[in-house]
């Protein structure tokens, strides 16, 4: 018990911190292609700009977990509007809140069991975590 509270505080103080650090809406549809981007191949169409030959999936994706963000009442709250804790948030809560899964067990194995939302929720924070260290630079692809 002890260790999810450290853990949970330690949490709560980065979030608080990303809540401060302020992000375009440019940089955060950014953030989330690279959180979702699926595979290398897909990441090396990215990098030279060609998002019309990447998957109809991953742009969907893309453009669905974007408007989570732009939309949903969450993400239109002070801590969350233009921050970059609501560009994680809005990968986190387009897997919780937009995705459509087969069952209640496969949104659990997804989310907590080390599934596909776990994983791109990762990357999300590692993301986050490199733009607030080095700013929008980690987003130039080129």
């Amino acid at each position: 018990m002890g260790l999810a509270d450290k853990l949970s505080s330690q949490l709560e103080g980065i979030f608080n911190e990303w809540a401060k650090v302020k992000v375009t809406d440019n940089e955060v549809k950014k953030l989330i292609k690279l959180a979702l981007c699926p595979n290398k191949e897909t990441l090396a169409l990215i990098k030279k700009g060609a998002d019309a030959e990447v998957s109809a999936v991953f742009r969907n994706t893309v453009e669905d977990a974007f408007v989570y963000a732009m939309t949903s009442d969450t993400q239109q709250m002070q801590t969350t509007k233009g921050t970059l804790f609501g560009a994680y948030n809005a990968v986190t809560g387009y897997y919780q809140n937009v995705r459509k899964y087969r069952d209640s067990e496969a949104k659990l194995q997804s989310i907590v069991m080390g599934g596909t939302a776990q994983g791109k929720s990762q990357k999300a924070f590692e993301l986050c975590t490199a733009f607030q260290a080095d700013g929008a630079e980690i987003l130039n692809l080129n």
